[in-house]
Order: C-alpha cells, then structure tokens, then sequence
C-alpha cells in the first residue's frame, strides 16, 4: 500500500492508504450501507463518476470472480473503505479486489474513518471529491477540484452505454447450483434501452419470459415505433444509470414519442426518472440519496413491505400524482418509489427489483410487465 490524499469540497482534507490504481481522480462522493456485493456495486454503471463510501468496514475479503460482474467494467471513480483485506478466501473468488480495481483504473482508499465520512455526507448531502496517490499538497488538490466540472455536468450515459445492438439470452443465476439457469420459452419481445443497464436487470426480465434485445442510447423512437406496429417488439423497458436525468435532453424528446404512440413501457431507477421528465415533471437531487441494500419500500397496492435494494441521487416531484397513481413509497422518508401511469400502459420503480446485491422482494415486478404488454395486446 501507498499513501493517498483525499481532498472534499467542504474542504476536508485526508491522508489515507490506497490500494488498487495509482493516479488523481475527481468525483461525487456518496455512501452505500449494503452488508455484502462490493463487485456488483463498483461493477454498476450508475455508479459512473462517484467515490463509492462503504459503511461495511470489512471489504476485500470474499475476492472477485467473473460471474458477479454487472457490467463490462468497474465504472466508479473510486472506492472507500474502512478495512481493506488483501487475504481474500472464497471458493468462488478468482482474484483479488485490489488486482480487480488496477485492472479497471479504480483507485482505492482504505484505513479511512467511514463513519465520520458518512456522518459528515448524511449532514452535509453529496459532495465532490478528488483523490490522489500522486499529489499530497492540499491546495493543488483544492484547485484541481474547483477547476473540474460537477457529475450533473457530464453525459456519462454515453461512456456506459451499449454501442452496438445486441440480443440477451442469459437468464439469472442458480445461488445453489452455481450456474446460469436455462433460458425461459419467451412469451413477449422488448426492446431495452441501455442507459447503463445491469447485468442483473437482462437477466430477470429473461427469467421472467421476456424476449430482450438491448439497444443503445442513440435509439430512434419512431424505429420502435414501426417495430411495435409491425408486432415485432411488444414494450420497451428503459434502463437504469447515471448521472443527473435532466442533462438526457435527445433521450427525453425519443421517450416522449414512445408515450404519445401508447406503447407499453417499464422504467427501472434512471428510466423510471426519465419516464417522469418526459411526462412533463422534472426531477430533483436528493440531500444524499438512496445507496444500498436495505430500504424499505411500502407497496401500496398490497400493503406488504419490501426491502429493496437502492442506488439513485435523484427523485420524482409529488405532483406527478397528478397524472399517475403512486404504487410504492420508501418509508424511510415518504419519496415517490414506484408509479403506474393513468390511461397508459406505463410504470416504473425507483428501486431495483433485480437487487444484486440485496433482497429479491421485489422481483415480481418483472412479471408485472408482461401483464401490461398482454393487456394492452390482448393476447
């Protein structure tokens, strides 16, 4: 290990330890309270321009492996731990987290008080970050961070997502047998567009008999739209991913020609945001927003409570009620977590029913589509 530097906006400075990649990187720092699944985490493309901060202070000691990856990459700026444990031990695991993060051009802080950092984010809300192993000056560190754009100021839809259209048939993975399950016949065919979609979320909507093919962020609605005529596609799911919703303008105008020709359509995290902006209600930034394993979401239509996996800085205004029904809310502070829109055949989640890591209460939510798509069909 070497030594690093952390320099916070609200001028905080720190001398820690790093492992992992070497260099200076600049982003948003935010706090994840999941007890387990750091890969899939660092792994989320909606985790593109964030320091990840994990309130679990053992991380490192499960290793990595290629199944667990929710993507092609480890798209956070960096990682923050308490404890970092070199010594992994697992029979799954194929290398270690440090290798995992030079491999990926992360860089790694560790023996860090993730408490207090946490503490001061919760307070305080989301801030920017830059980190080195390069530099320890703090004014140098200071300038580097003012002169460097803010996360709502980048697209980084367009360094996650897919470029080329691609058919996904791999269903979810067996925890007993250690091994992808087999494919479902598919009884609907989508088009999902990929803002930074998780591995896991092409995997449940196949497990759910669901026909996926991904499409870039470049796509065309009225493409979609003669598809959906010509029957060969039957919805489209918008994806999850990062970033700040509002700066999606192209995104938004495809989005509000999809809503005007009724086709049905299934937003999870970023796509269920986008659903609403395109509707005419924009978004807004959480104080800290939601990052973890362990929230509790209240279905409204059952009454049941589910705990929910989470990752999202911004939320949907209240006043959308005006033209959808809420179908679930996050009782740790009453925002908007699921909506079914009135006269079409729209919903989304502002949670992720595919979890990975975290609870799979929610995964019924992907049969919850193929019901929109044959009611609106008839089939």
């Amino acid at each position: 290990m070497s030594k690093a530097y952390i320099y916070l906006q609200n001028g905080t400075f720190l001398e820690v330890n790093s492992f992992g990649a070497k260099g200076t990187s600049v982003g948003e720092i935010v706090f994840n309270t999941s007890m387990s699944g750091y890969q899939e985490i660092m792994s989320d493309p909606s985790y593109a321009g964030q320091f990840v901060t994990f309130t679990m202070p053992e991380i490192g000691n499960v290793g990595v492996n290629d199944q667990d990856m929710e993507s092609f990459a480890a798209h956070a700026k960096g990682m923050i731990v308490r404890k970092y444990q070199k010594r992994y031990s697992n029979f799954r695991a194929d290398d270690s987290l440090s290798n995992f993060l030079v491999k990926h051009n992360v860089i790694g802080l560790c023996d860090v008080d993730t408490r207090y950092l946490t503490k001061m984010i919760r307070d305080e809300g989301a801030m920017m970050i830059v980190a080195s192993t390069e530099i320890s000056d703090k004014d140098e560190l200071k300038l580097i961070l003012e002169n460097s754009p803010r996360i709502e100021d980048i697209n980084y839809i367009e360094q996650v997502s897919t470029k080329k259209s691609y058919t996904h048939t791999q269903s979810t993975y067996s925890s007993t047998k250690f091994e992808y399950k087999k494919a479902p016949q598919a009884l609907v065919k989508i088009a999902v567009i990929d803002f930074g979609v998780k591995q896991n979320i092409l995997n449940e909507l196949v497990n759910a008999n669901i026909g996926v093919e991904v499409l870039s962020n470049d796509f065309k609605a009225d493409d979609l739209i003669n598809k959906y005529n010509e029957k060969e596609i039957d919805g489209v799911f918008l994806s999850n991913g990062p970033g700040d919703p509002l700066v999606l303008k192209k995104e938004q105008e495809q989005i509000k020609k999809l809503i005007t020709a009724k086709i049905p359509m299934f937003g999870i995290c970023l796509g269920h945001q986008l659903l609403s902006i395109s509707h005419g209600y924009d978004t807004y930034k959480l104080k800290f927003g939601h990052h973890g394993g362990n929230h509790p979401v209240k279905n409204q239509e059952t009454g049941l409570v589910e705990i929910t996996a989470q990752n999202h800085n911004y939320n949907v205004p209240n006043n959308i009620t005006e033209i959808a029904e809420v179908t679930h809310i996050n009782l740790f502070d009453n925002t908007i977590e699921g909506l079914k829109y009135k006269d079409e055949p729209i919903f989304s989640v502002q949670h992720h029913p595919e979890a990975s890591p975290g609870p799979k209460e929610s995964a019924y939510i992907f049969k919850n589509f193929i019901e929109i798509i044959q009611n609106n069909r008839h089939l």
